[in-house]
């Protein structure tokens, strides 16, 4: 299992949010996409596949590759190096609106990012705060849901005055896919999320792992 990464990259007036991910092991791809104001402005895919052929790559290691490649295309994104790709998709692209002024932007965080998911069951702590200043948020809508699993249950809960919440449920049967964790907060008009890509042990059948 090995998860992703989120980041927001302020260059100069322009935010953007940069996400990477492996894509799992149908695919053997780390995707780097990078989103400006809700749609994907820029993205770049490594493939792997020629690793596991000559090698046996260890999660760490493919843990490793995707952490670089996300700082990597960060790295080019704040020198200024994807200012022509990014000018050219946002020109193709119909301008949204901006988000109202008042409304304060929240960011969810997985508390336990390394072991959420044991013995078949998934057990999610998690941590809404207010982007602007990090307090803690309450009354915010959290849904988690297996992206990928062949029932798609959706798993609510509502975080209290420190902005926690707790989710927990049986790991469902999976599919043989792409398969992610999604985590999603929502409060009025503001909302955030966060995936996860799974991948699962080739050797293992998912349908066995929903029942461990």
């Amino acid at each position: 299992m090995s998860s992703g990464f989120n980041t927001d990259v302020r260059v100069g007036d322009r935010v953007f949010h940069v996400q990477t991910e492996d894509r799992g092991p149908s695919h053997r791809v780390i995707d780097t996409a990078i989103y400006q104001q809700g749609r994907v402005v820029h993205r770049h895919s490594t493939n792997y596949e020629h690793l596991t052929v000559s090698v046996q790559l260890s999660d760490e290691a493919l843990h490793r590759r995707v952490a670089d490649q996300h700082k990597f295309i960060i790295d080019e994104l704040r020198a200024g190096a994807l200012d022509a790709q990014i000018d050219a998709a946002t020109r193709q692209s119909p301008a949204q609106p901006h988000p109202p002024t008042n409304v304060e932007e929240i960011v969810v965080q997985l508390l336990n990012p390394k072991a959420w998911l044991s013995a078949g069951k998934v057990l999610l702590d998690v941590e809404i705060v207010r982007k602007s200043d990090q307090k803690p948020q309450s009354g915010v809508q959290v849904e988690a849901l297996i992206e990928g699993s062949l029932r798609d249950t959706q798993h609510m809960a509502t975080s209290d005055e420190q902005g926690r919440v707790r989710i927990e449920f049986p790991l469902p049967q999976l599919g043989k896919g792409d398969l992610a964790l999604v985590v999603r907060a929502k409060k009025d008009a503001a909302k955030h999320e966060i995936r996860f890509s799974m991948r699962s042990r080739q050797s293992q059948d998912p349908a066995n792992t929903a029942k461990n």
